[in-house]
């Protein structure tokens, strides 16, 4: 399930299976579109806490998550 229209007839369907197979997909854009922005927060300089604040987290928790990162 990558392409747009697929993944909104999955997240509406009333199949769970359907249902869940989009919530997974949503969750696993979800965590590359962090990862991409927390990278290029941090590439213009961007602090942990400035970063946490967007995403309304804790500064140590997206430190923790995304520090090895590049």
């Amino acid at each position: 399930m990558n392409d747009t229209h697929g993944l909104i007839e999955h997240a509406t369907a009333k199949d769970p299976r359907a249902g869940l197979q989009a919530v997974a997909a949503l969750r696993r854009l979800l965590e590359r579109l962090e990862r991409i922005h927390v990278q290029n927060a941090r590439e213009h300089g961007w602090t942990w806490q400035e970063i946490a604040e967007q995403l309304g987290v804790s500064k140590q928790a997206v430190h923790q998550k995304h520090k090895g990162r590049r």
